[in-house]
């Protein structure tokens, strides 16, 4: 499972159960991806 953060958005490459666990444990900090991109994004 990777995560790669750009400016423009988040990519998640793995196996989709991976994926779909990872999303599930960053909605417990951020409640869209959006949010997400938008605090964790490098400026």
């Amino acid at each position: 499972m990777k995560v790669y953060v750009h400016d423009k958005g988040i990519i998640l490459v793995g196996k989709g159960w991976e994926i779909i666990q990872k999303l599930k444990e960053y909605n417990k900090d951020y409640s869209s991806v959006a949010e997400w991109v938008e605090k964790v994004a490098p400026k």
